[in-house]
């Protein structure tokens, strides 16, 4: 599995929307600040979004980005397939789907590691929620605030 530089920015432009989810729109300009995202791939990065039914727009003055489901309802999995597609590290190692491409698939002694490291994979990734992210910051953020 390998995330790209749009994986990457599509999972911060989620953990954005999503740490001010239910507070209303959040601007591009806003979200290319927080997460440090070049503007125009950050442009690129939300039609994609959008288009995956993660993120919706509202238009004019008081325009901007909002998530179109709770962040408990979104896992970093989720995101990562749509923007970056399967995760398995050799297409043989595909759960879903019967690979054919392969002369050896069913002697091979690699298929069966690479569909653990598969299975590993999305234990991880399928099971952390972007509302369960929200909450590590906060917390992070509550233990550095401290009074004198």
């Amino acid at each position: 599995m390998k995330i790209t530089y749009k994986g990457d920015y599509a999972l911060k432009t989620i953990l954005m929307l999503s740490l001010r989810y239910g507070q209303g729109v959040v601007t591009i300009h806003e979200l290319a600040q927080e997460a440090d995202i070049p503007i125009k791939f950050l442009e690129q990065v939300l039609l994609d979004l959008k288009k995956g039914g993660f993120v919706e727009s509202k238009r004019g003055i008081n325009g901007g980005y909002y998530l179109t489901r709770t962040p408990s309802e979104i896992t970093i999995g989720q995101v990562v397939r749509f923007i970056d597609g399967p995760i398995e590290p050799v297409p043989c190692a595909s759960i879903d789907a019967l690979y054919k491409g392969c002369k050896d698939i069913y002697s091979c002694v690699f298929k069966n590691i690479w569909m653990e490291v598969t299975k590993s994979i999305s234990n991880i990734i399928d099971h952390v929620n972007f509302e369960e992210l929200c909450k590590k910051i906060q917390i992070k953020e509550e233990a550095m605030v401290y009074q004198i």
